[in-house]
């Protein structure tokens, strides 16, 4: 990934003779300059090849498909960690990357018109990805690779939301997502320090981060549980209250309001996979009966561990409200849409698309499924 990031800055710098983005971006002269001059692959103008090769550094760095086995592997890392590198620095860096240099992804494309072939490439990576992801996480049963493929497979929407010109929705669902998954991974995290008092209580040795070893938890760890709860709604895009039904709903409306009906539909199918996996996750690891003795000796966290935990299950409800539509019915308008003012006015002009609710009935669908499963 970095090779081909680094041949795109080389070829950047050969055409434009500088790296400064308020050159490249900014400059009316440049852009048309990009789109066309030819480059070596025929169909491809120059800025669409530094496009693609800048996207697959991205791709390395944000572990999308063919380029995404590492990042399960990274979990064996502290669980702190993990909700570091996950929810807010490295693996969001790509996306954040490729939304920064949004106008060489999509130059040459008319707002409305038919996607080039790097936006296609792009929304291809992206919505595979996305449900290539969430068809993995549906068979694991650690309780950490669950979380790490769900974040492979929401990286996936963001950049398919990059692809099909929806860069406002992409960078609201990277900061949404940021609250939730620090919110789930820390909460995995106190399970599985639960989890270890009771094996080290029982003295027989079990994988502690294993679901199938858990059941019951919700009594034993009651502020986890229920922080653990929101988290996951909000990951499944449960609808009004949780930040990432606003921000994930905005990529499905984008999608279908212009018509790009592939993305859609595979956005949509991984969708109803996510809130069936959450929810088989929470299911295992904190409903029924305890499946083990270090299940039934399992105990909360302290408080240095619980409260971070609220104050992140208040963020995973409350930040995505400041990116309602000013004309979603009742409570549009009450909180100014600060995000996509504050986006859009940094780029380009890029208007709200039509709200599309598909969401709710996919995570009613999935969440049962998961229950029941």
């Amino acid at each position: 990934g970095d090779v081909f990031m680094l041949l795109g800055i080389a070829y950047l710098y050969s055409v434009t003779n500088t790296l400064n983005f308020r050159e490249i971006l900014f400059n009316e002269h440049t852009l048309h300059m990009l789109a066309d001059t030819p480059s070596m692959i025929q169909g491809l103008s120059a800025g669409g090849l530094i496009g693609l090769l800048l996207f697959i550094g991205a791709v390395g760095k944000s572990a999308q498909w063919p380029l995404h086995v590492w990042l399960p592997d990274a979990m064996e890392g502290p669980t702190p960690v993990s909700a570091m590198i996950h929810a807010a620095t490295m693996v969001s860096a790509g996306v954040y990357m490729v939304v920064r240099f949004f106008p060489l992804v999509t130059i040459g494309w008319h707002e409305g018109g038919a996607l080039t072939p790097t936006m296609t490439v792009v929304a291809f990576i992206g919505a595979f990805t996305a449900l290539f992801a969430a068809t993995i996480a549906v068979a694991q049963n650690d309780v950490k690779r669950v979380l790490a493929y769900s974040t492979i497979s929401q990286l996936g929407y963001m950049m398919a939301a990059i692809g099909i010109g929806a860069y406002v929705a992409a960078a609201f669902h990277l900061i949404t997502h940021a609250f939730f998954k620090a919110l789930l991974f820390l909460g995995s995290g106190s399970v599985i320090h639960g989890m270890e008092h009771g094996v080290h209580k029982t003295k027989k040795h079990i994988d502690p981060q294993d679901m199938m070893n858990m059941g019951g938890l919700r009594k034993k760890m009651p502020v986890t549980f229920w922080t653990f709860l929101i988290g996951g709604l909000a990951l499944s895009g449960f609808p009004i209250l949780t930040a990432g039904f606003w921000s994930k709903d905005e990529i499905l409306a984008d999608a279908f309001a212009n018509g790009r009906m592939a993305v859609f539909v595979v956005l949509a199918l991984a969708a109803l996979l996510t809130a069936f996996y959450t929810m088989r996750q929470i299911t295992l690891t904190f409903l029924g009966k305890p499946r083990t003795k270090a299940a039934e000796n399992a105990h909360e966290s302290v408080w240095t561990m619980t409260v971070p935990l609220i104050v992140l299950a208040v963020f995973a409800v409350g930040a995505g409200w400041a990116g309602i539509p000013e004309h979603f019915p009742v409570i549009g308008g009450l909180i100014p849409n600060w995000l996509h003012d504050f986006v859009a006015g940094s780029l380009l002009e890029h208007p709200h698309p039509v709200d599309f609710n598909i969401i709710p009935l996919l995570v009613s669908v999935g969440v049962a499924l998961g229950g029941l499963t």
